[in-house]
């Protein structure tokens, strides 16, 4: 159904250009799209990095907005994505309360349970990382608020597609086999 709301993750391949990302999130502002969380960095090809971000939108305006990305000098390629197309996952950071984690006597089993772990712990705070979707950080989040939650922080999405090439290099590939063509011709 092409007017029903879903959630995409669109995936954009740049150049790193200072204002690019302010020009990226524009393109979303004035579509009224709210961008649920925003990555960026380097790929494994040199020279190009890559900002994953999460929205959603009808498949329309979804193509309508990649479309107009794709239109910005800087950016190579975009493409879009529904959940089940990306292996994607986020990173949280629970920053608690040391004497509260004591007290629990299953401190452990949770975090097992949770597949988190300790990645720094002094005599005032431990901070503990998990990985995984927004519903999962979300979920230990809440069994961590009895123990003093001091500080909790999310990161944005990143994701790969479940394509068996990336489609970034797929993309490369083609057009430089075209530009050949023509040099050719």
């Amino acid at each position: 159904m092409e007017n029903e709301v879903k959630e995409y993750t669109v995936m954009i391949y740049t150049e790193n250009k200072i204002g690019l990302l302010a020009q990226i999130t524009n393109i979303f502002t004035r579509r009224s799209l709210d961008i649920w969380s925003l990555s960026a960095g380097p790929t494994s090809l040199e020279g190009i990095h890559n900002i994953t971000l999460v929205t959603q939108a009808t498949e329309r305006r979804i193509k309508e907005c990649v479309q107009q990305l794709e239109k910005r000098v800087d950016v190579i390629k975009a493409f879009f994505y529904l959940a089940e197309k990306i292996v994607y996952r986020e990173l949280a950071l629970y920053k608690v309360s040391t004497d509260s984690l004591f007290q629990c006597e299953d401190i452990e089993n949770l975090l097992t349970r949770c597949s988190a772990r300790i990645v720094e712990m002094n005599k005032t705070f431990t901070v503990i990382q998990k990985t995984g979707s927004a519903e999962e950080t979300a979920r230990l989040l809440e069994e961590l608020k009895p123990y003093q939650i001091l500080q909790f922080i999310r990161s944005g999405r990143i994701a790969v597609s479940k394509a068996e090439q990336e489609p970034i290099t797929k993309f490369l590939r083609k057009r430089e086999k075209e530009r050949q063509l023509q040099t050719t011709k």
